[in-house]
């Protein structure tokens, strides 16, 4: 059986009414197969927005939603959550992008409407497929990896152990410092490079929560998010 799907377009003021005909989109997007609803609102990511969205799932018994709005990275989560407020699985709630991708990027009127529906329909079509997940916790290993042993990597790597975790500070050449190292003034204010520097190659050499290799490279990279296996090339130094 067909899931039942639902499509809500946002105006989001007239960032995307102001180019996609919206009324319009709407009454395309009610004859795309599955889907049983589609509304419009001024502001989807608005409380009285994400509580017409709550209370159509409902209604309507949706299954699934899309929401036609901006960037997944802006309101994925707030749409997700309302659609779990109202019973649906936050999964089988999808983002088709008008804004960044459709009415931002095309001033022709209809041209933008075609586009926005082809957005949607693709959307409907991957939601309609979508499988209910649950989010998982999974144990994570609390260490990171800094390549560059300039300023920067010294500060970053100093930064995350002064927070209590452990550091392995990556370095290609034989000492720590980087260009810094080789300046007698930093820009604008001349301040002495090596007055600000040479503390911290101390502090990090010394820091007991900080593993320092030098004349290495990062050879391999795979894992994921909180799980990375790093494998480092240290080169011979030919002393004994």
């Amino acid at each position: 059986m067909k899931r039942r799907i639902g499509v809500f377009v946002c105006h989001c003021g007239i960032n995307i009414a102001g180019v996609v005909k919206v009324p319009e989109l709407v009454e395309r997007a009610k004859n795309i197969p599955g889907v049983v609803t589609a509304l419009d609102y001024v502001y989807c990511c608005s409380d009285p927005g994400q509580r017409l969205i709550r209370e159509t799932i409902q209604k309507e018994r949706l299954e699934g939603i899309v929401v036609a709005c901006c960037s997944p990275n802006l309101h994925e989560a707030t749409f997700r959550k309302a659609a779990a407020e109202a019973g649906l699985n936050p999964y089988l709630c999808e983002i088709a992008n008008i804004r960044e991708q459709c009415s931002w990027v095309t001033s022709d009127r209809d041209a933008a409407t075609e586009k926005a529906e082809g957005i949607v329909r693709t959307m409907v079509a991957k939601v309609s497929h979508d499988q209910p997940l649950v989010r998982l916790g999974v144990p994570i290993v609390k260490r990171a990896l800094v390549v560059g042993a300039g300023i920067a990597g010294i500060q970053a790597a100093l930064d995350i152990a002064n927070a209590g975790y452990e550091v392995v500070l990556v370095e290609k050449e034989p000492s720590i410092g980087g260009h810094m190292a080789q300046l007698s003034e930093t820009f604008p204010t001349l301040d002495c490079s090596q007055c600000i520097l040479t503390p911290k190659t101390v502090e990090a050499g010394r820091h007991p929560k900080i593993r320092l290799l030098t004349y290495s490279e990062v050879a391999e990279v795979s894992g994921f998010v909180g799980n990375f296996r790093v494998k480092i090339r240290q080169k011979p130094r030919y002393v004994d």
